[in-house]
């Protein structure tokens, strides 16, 4: 056989195990089945557009918004046009929600719960390919940063928003992006990041050893899947980027996370501008459950006080 033919071959090969490596990590995709409306909180149902002409679902909750009576008729319409709240604050600050892989706005609803009330604005989002927005080929780290930016675009355009009070939540990759995002947006004063790993290739390299996937086969995806992000792991990873954030971050990590190594967020501080960041680790805690630890919503609420406070 012809060393042509044994380079189409293997050519050929890597394609189809791209493409299938490329269908195993898809997204699930499922929209929210509960809304604020169902914990009494005053919302906005809104959309907003985002990168490559698409656009984003999501909740707008206006600061100061209080629980409604649940024994008025016609409740859940109410909340949903944002009726029945509380007077807003002649300016406040925006507190941005963002999920994780293959979840929706709905995984930010404890954060809702805890947060609304406080003096924020609130918004939460899916992402594109995510819940009920937008579907846009694939979902990657530097499409959740571009929602990230579109989000605050949209929420400093907002009535009684200060456009210059920005603050980012985000959950797992969520978190990763607030971090590239909060280094391309000077809006954004202050990120915790739940789960968030350094650096993609860290987190993907494990996960393929695990299903046994040959180191030069992993080295091909990578090439294939930088390729289609149009961008290099390197230049979007959060550990290269958060040194040109001017946020201060709260890296929140449980010491049991068996998806992103604890390490990781010890990275992200080393990297970060001295005294921008600083490590919460939760002993006993994995990935998903951080916001169950004793002391957690005391802890942002104490974090995120400065944006209160105008510059």
């Amino acid at each position: 056989m012809s060393m042509v033919w044994i380079l189409v071959i293997v050519a050929a090969v890597v394609s189809l195990l791209a493409f299938g490596v490329s269908r195993l990590y898809r997204n699930p995709r499922f929209p929210h089945q509960r809304t604020p409306a169902d914990e009494g909180i005053a919302f906005e149902e809104v959309r907003f557009p985002t990168a490559n002409g698409r656009s984003l679902y999501g909740w707008w909750i206006p600061a100061e918004a209080g629980r409604m009576d649940s024994n008025v008729a016609g409740a859940d319409a109410a909340m949903a046009s944002g009726a029945g709240s509380a007077q807003t604050p002649p300016s406040a600050p925006t507190l941005i929600l963002v999920h994780g892989w293959g979840r929706n706005l709905q995984r930010v609803m404890d954060y809702i719960v805890h947060l609304h009330g406080q003096g924020f604005h609130l918004l939460a989002f899916d992402s594109r390919n995510h819940g009920s927005s937008d579907r846009d080929r694939f979902s990657s780290m530097l499409k959740f940063g571009e929602d990230i930016l579109a989000a605050v675009d949209f929420a400093a355009g907002r009535p009684h928003a200060d456009p210059e009070r920005m603050g980012v939540i985000g959950l797992s990759i969520g978190g990763a992006a607030a971090v590239w995002a909060a280094a391309h947006d000077p809006r954004i004063r202050a990120a915790v990041t739940v789960g968030a790993f350094a650096h993609p290739v860290e987190v993907m390299r494990p996960e393929f050893t695990h299903r046994h996937v040959p180191a030069p086969v992993t080295s091909v995806l990578f090439r294939y899947f930088q390729w289609r992000i149009g961008q290099t792991f390197d230049a979007i990873a959060p550990v290269n980027n958060i040194a040109h954030a001017e946020a201060k971050f709260l890296l929140v990590h449980g010491d049991q996370d068996v998806v992103v190594p604890p390490s990781q967020a010890h990275e992200l501080a080393a990297a970060a501008r001295p005294g921008h960041a600083e490590v919460w680790m939760l002993p006993g805690r994995g990935h998903s459950d951080c916001h169950q630890h004793k002391g957690f919503w005391e802890r942002l609420r104490s974090f995120l006080a400065p944006l209160k406070t105008s510059p």
